[in-house]
């Protein structure tokens, strides 16, 4: 059971997390644009797991390290680490508002994955995930003026990070946050430890290094918050304010890049943000009828 007033928690948590990951995005196209993209990714990682490490472990000792759930913990942060990849890879190519926007497919796409896996779907769901994927492709324009392959990468970012939501739903019912985190980072770390020393450059501007430990903070902070807020309200009362993002992500486009989404760009987004929270909206509407019964 939910204490009373974590439902306002978890959704300012998540507000605050979706805020450091528009910052993280946006700092990202900025500093991969001058730094490889192997060892910035490193560095984000190395940074979240020392940070986690020095300040977690002389508070938790060996508790920290418990869980009951090793292999999904290792899969979590691979899954996270080849989100965090493909991600990279998108933002050297697009916008942020943008890029986000297609990003946020994912719960329609977890929809998908729920009727693959025998789950009953509505017929305005299907709806839902068909002008989800309209929006999608208002955005990318294939055959377009503006249409590069690169623009396909977002759907490998879609594709991994649906999975990890999924797993990070499941493992907060039961794991620690702080221990959950601590994985995430370290994991993220080995593994791209092994490619980092084919890439690294010397870096000798300072406000380079500033960027990377900015990615560093805002993915550590982001994470730590999401999964906090996992643990105080249901997935699906956070869903819809997961869209948020795109508003933060288009001003920090605006801000930095003085960027602003096209006409046709604008109305995909406005599709994508519509039908998601639409989605997330009956899935908190579902819930909720589910659980009155039992509850009466």
């Amino acid at each position: 059971m939910k204490r009373p007033g974590s439902a306002l928690a978890g959704i300012a948590l998540v507000l605050a997390a979706v805020a450091c990951f528009a910052v993280l995005d946006t700092t990202t196209k900025w500093t991969t644009a001058s730094v490889p993209l192997l060892m910035a990714l490193w560095f984000r990682y190395a940074f979240q797991a020392v940070v986690t490490s020095a300040t977690m472990l002389p508070l938790r000792g060996r508790a920290l390290l418990r869980t009951a759930h090793p292999k999904f913990q290792v899969l979590r942060g691979v899954l996270l680490l080849l989100t965090s990849l493909f991600a990279f890879l998108s933002l050297k190519f697009m916008p942020v508002g943008e890029f986000t926007a297609i990003v946020m497919i994912t719960p329609l796409v977890i929809t998908l994955v729920a009727a693959v896996l025998g789950e009953r779907v509505s017929g305005l769901r299907w709806l839902l995930v068909a002008g989800g994927f309209v929006g999608t492709l208002v955005i990318i324009r294939p055959g377009g003026d503006t249409f590069t392959w690169a623009m396909l990468l977002p759907l490998a970012v879609v594709g991994c990070n649906a999975w990890f939501q999924v797993l990070t739903s499941r493992l907060a019912r039961t794991e620690d946050p702080l221990t959950m985190h601590f994985y995430t980072g370290w994991i993220g770390t080995a593994v791209a430890s092994l490619a980092v020393p084919f890439f690294w450059e010397t870096i000798t501007d300072w406000h380079l290094w500033l960027g990377m430990v900015v990615m560093g903070v805002a993915a550590s902070i982001g994470h730590l918050m999401l999964i906090l807020a996992y643990t105080r309200s249901p997935a699906a009362t956070l869903m819809p304010f997961l869209y948020v993002q795109i508003g933060f992500a288009m001003l920090g486009g605006w801000l930095v890049f003085d960027h602003v989404p096209d006409l046709w760009a604008t109305l995909g987004i406005i599709l994508v943000a519509v039908c998601g929270a639409a989605g997330a909206w009956l899935t908190v509407r579902e819930s909720r009828i589910t659980v009155l019964p039992t509850e009466s």
